[in-house]
């Protein structure tokens, strides 16, 4: 039993320190394509008035 309750909280760290190590990256392109989408929304918004 405590060897099980070993097994899976192994795992479980693990599995927490590999997507840590990971969340740095995708964070980071995730602001960047909402950013991306709100300069595209700027613009069209900015085309809108002109008209």
């Amino acid at each position: 039993m405590k060897l099980m309750l070993k097994s899976v909280a192994t795992l479980l760290l693990l599995v927490i320190g590999s997507a840590s190590l990971t969340a740095c990256h995708t964070i980071k392109g995730a602001g960047k394509d909402v950013e991306k989408a709100g300069e595209e929304i700027q613009k069209a918004s900015d085309k809108a008035r002109e008209h």
